[in-house]
């Protein structure tokens, strides 16, 4: 099998990676360094919780949307270059896949219980079954389980706070201070449970089922996308793209304020995140296809698109160097910084990260991950370094 040729690669799909890797950066660095998991308070000075408020509206369920949608769109681009070259793709996806998921777990439950893999490979299994539908499928499907789902919930939502049942969620001090001892001071036993503990509080009861309803609609709509190719150069206006951007910054900053100017409770969070998130990444989306379509800008962009070559290589590397911080098998830091150190620690990281990903392209094909991946996928050791002049 001869895995597709990587200099078919769309610019903005690799720069909305690399831009996604900064948001998902920004937002983990809370869970990586705090029990945020268990506690919701900011506290400290007003830059402290200005700096919490920023991220919190900018990136905040915003980035892995981006992520989704680009997990769909690739898997219909490599889908339809297999086909070109008289593969059988399902078996190839499928493999995949499996593959991702396997990856998924060792990562939720070696380095961090936040993990998104295990859904994302969930989701592409789903995907599978899209694979010969018509466009129109792709797009309803999208759409439907976008809006139902998430229609169904915050009905459910508004309902439970009429009966009295829902408000601002309490603190859990006591599971926070457990993650506190065990991730600041615990053996590595320790730190194996506390992470398999936290992993069950997000994904039981029908979690890891919520997370893969709120990816999918992504998946598919990027998918659709890939279909009609939105995100190749020049199939948008920049009129039109510019009109999209503003319209969807708007809504998605209005939706994103619901819980600071109409109170925070479970409804106006659960629109936040899962309206205006979304609506934000439509934004961050529409960007990125306009300025890579300014060739002037080439030079800055081809920075964030360099490190989204390495997407899969970088998120793991992530949670590598902030387990490694924060956990007492590391540094310990767990709990000793706030916010605002927190975000420069993640703005230094992920700068760091750009430069690696110029250095590591001039010399190899593909990050670490994405070479094993590919080699999983295909069955066949593929090429790693570069050659001269290459």
């Amino acid at each position: 099998m001869t895995p597709p040729c990587s200099a078919e690669r769309i610019a903005a799909v690799d720069v909305l990676r690399g831009f996604a890797l900064f948001g998902i950066l920004l937002v983990n660095m809370r869970y990586f360094s705090a029990p945020m998991l268990y506690r919701e308070d900011v506290g400290g000075s007003t830059f402290n919780r200005a700096a919490a408020a920023a991220i919190d509206l900018l990136f905040e369920a915003s980035a892995y949307p981006l992520f989704a949608f680009l997990f769909g769109f690739g898997t219909v681009v490599l889908y339809g270059r297999l086909r070109q070259r008289g593969e059988q793709p399902i078996p190839i996806l499928l493999r995949r896949f499996l593959l991702l998921l396997a990856v998924g777990v060792m990562h939720a439950f070696g380095l961090w219980f936040g993990d998104i893999l295990i859904p994302y490979a969930l989701a592409g299994l789903i995907l599978l079954l899209f694979m010969d539908a018509l466009m129109r499928w792709w797009r309803t499907a999208a759409l439907a389980g976008f809006f139902l789902f998430h229609s169904l919930v915050a009905l459910l939502l508004a309902l439970s706070m009429s009966a009295g049942g829902t408000g601002t969620a309490d603190g859990q001090e006591a599971e926070a201070a457990a993650a506190l001892r065990h991730y600041q001071s615990g053996t590595f036993r320790d730190v194996f449970w506390q992470r398999w503990h936290d992993w069950i509080s997000i994904n039981g009861d029908g979690g890891l089922l919520f997370t893969v309803l709120t990816v999918l609609p992504f998946s598919l709509l990027g998918g659709y996308a890939a279909k009609q190719r939105w995100i190749e150069a020049g199939q948008r206006a920049a009129a039109r793209l510019r009109w999209l951007m503003g319209g969807a910054l708007c809504f998605g900053l209005v939706l994103k304020t619901i819980p600071y100017w109409a109170g925070a409770n479970s409804l106006t969070r659960y629109i936040q995140d899962n309206v205006g998130g979304p609506a934000l990444a439509v934004f961050y989306a529409a960007a990125a296809v306009f300025v890579c379509g300014k060739k002037q800008w080439q030079p800055v962009w081809r920075w964030l698109q360099d490190a989204g070559k390495l997407s899969l290589t970088h998120y793991l590397g992530q949670s590598l160097i902030c387990t490694s911080l924060f956990y007492s098998y590391g540094l310990g830091w767990y709990g000793r910084i706030n916010e605002w150190q927190g975000a420069l620690l993640a703005i230094g990281i992920y700068a760091a990260s750009l430069w690696a990903s110029r250095r590591w392209l001039a010399r190899f094909r593909f990050g670490p991950a994405e070479w094993l991946w590919r080699w999983g996928t295909y069955g066949q050791r593929p090429p790693f370094r570069r050659q001269f002049g290459q």
